[in-house]
């Protein structure tokens, strides 16, 4: 049974919130759900390998790019191993490139926008810790459910 963002809304009023309308869809995954990892970098997407690579266990990595329109933070071939990993999905607060190729893999990809210039890589930023934006704070360990109607999050499992 597919968990709708909207009817998830209608059902548990008052145990989720909602992130502001920021987000374009670029997975393959149109819709999808999982408890969070977080990120919090800057232009800099080594943690994003990184974190990709563990295994994923349904989960979605949440990673915060400052709102950086400057670089892609998730190109093909990290989308191709949170695949490979059982994430079910990332969402950036930044961009993402290699926009057709995610569009064809079973992970759900939200972001800001596309931008085909590649990140530099020195390993900095923050993992497993709070992040805020859209006017949401992600915790890790909470739930993030996303569709083509927006993305909520909630401290427990909804239904």
């Amino acid at each position: 049974m597919e968990l709708l963002t909207t009817d998830l809304c209608d059902a548990n009023e008052g145990k989720f919130r909602v992130v502001a309308p920021m987000f374009r869809s670029y997975g393959g995954r149109k819709a999808f759900c999982g408890a969070i990892a977080t990120l919090k970098l800057f232009e800099d997407n080594g943690l994003v390998r990184t974190a990709l690579e563990d295994p994923g266990d349904g989960r979605v990595l949440v990673v915060d790019g400052g709102g950086s329109l400057r670089r892609a933070l998730v190109g093909d071939q990290l989308a191709a191993l949170g695949v490979e990993n059982g994430w079910n999905g990332i969402v950036v607060y930044g961009c993402i490139r290699d926009s057709r190729a995610i569009g064809g893999m079973d992970i759900g990809v939200f972001a800001l926008a596309t931008h085909p210039q590649k990140t530099v890589k020195k390993n900095q930023g923050d993992r497993d810790i709070a992040v805020a934006f859209g006017g949401v704070t992600f915790t890790p360990g909470e739930w993030l459910y996303a569709d083509e109607d927006g993305v909520i999050v909630s401290s427990l499992p909804l239904a």
